[in-house]
């Protein structure tokens, strides 16, 4: 059975960006609602657990294919909740090496980067994530997807995330997402968008 990860920081480590409650309820309700429905649907299938939770995606043919669809929106909702708390941390982390590299050229600097990264995210209607993924072509870029999607199901790879739905900011920026954006960018953690992408690129 899978389990929720353990973060590298405590909830009120995020504070003032991101308040004490809203982490709670985003980890303890949020995610562990969408965990709870996977282990549900893979005691289902009786699996067995053989694969680390990052690997499930690319064995979904080995599940009943009236589950696949719920199999993979709740694997979503794990995964880019995961990838979300790496995302960011008390202690802000830029990218570096490889990944610095590339950002600079493809966008000129950090903060032409973030500024792309923001109206992304601004404009994504209704629910999702703000990725900066690498693509099929091996290239950087920042995408939306709906919901709980994951980047991986269009041959994507996920190296970093911002959540849009409302439940990850609303109790502290109401409908302010911008300002939520702006908060978030001042605690947004690259450390392991650097090291998944300098291992990619070597």
């Amino acid at each position: 059975m899978y389990k929720l990860p353990v973060l590298s920081y405590l909830f009120q480590d995020l504070e003032p960006y991101i308040d004490t409650h809203t982490m709670g309820l985003h980890y303890h309700k949020h995610e562990q609602n969408y965990l709870n429905k996977l282990n549900e649907l893979l005691d289902k299938n009786n699996f067995d657990y053989r694969y680390d939770i990052d690997e499930l995606f690319y064995h979904i043919d080995e599940f009943n294919e009236s589950d696949r669809v719920d199999i993979i929106y709740n694997l979503g909702g794990v995964l880019n909740h995961n990838l979300y708390w790496k995302s960011m941390s008390p202690n802000r982390i830029l990218p570096s090496g490889k990944l610095k590299e590339d950002i600079d050229k493809k966008y000129g600097n950090i903060d032409n980067f973030f500024l792309e990264f923001k109206n992304k995210a601004m404009s994504l209607k209704g629910s999702g994530y703000t990725f900066l993924v690498v693509t099929d072509e091996g290239s950087l870029d920042v995408i939306n997807l709906s919901n709980q999607e994951l980047p991986q199901s269009f041959g994507f790879i996920p190296l970093f995330n911002m959540d849009m739905w409302e439940h990850a900011y609303y109790l502290n920026y109401k409908n302010e997402k911008g300002n939520y954006i702006d908060n978030f960018l001042m605690i947004a953690d690259f450390a392991n968008a650097n090291k998944l992408y300098n291992s990619l690129m070597n």
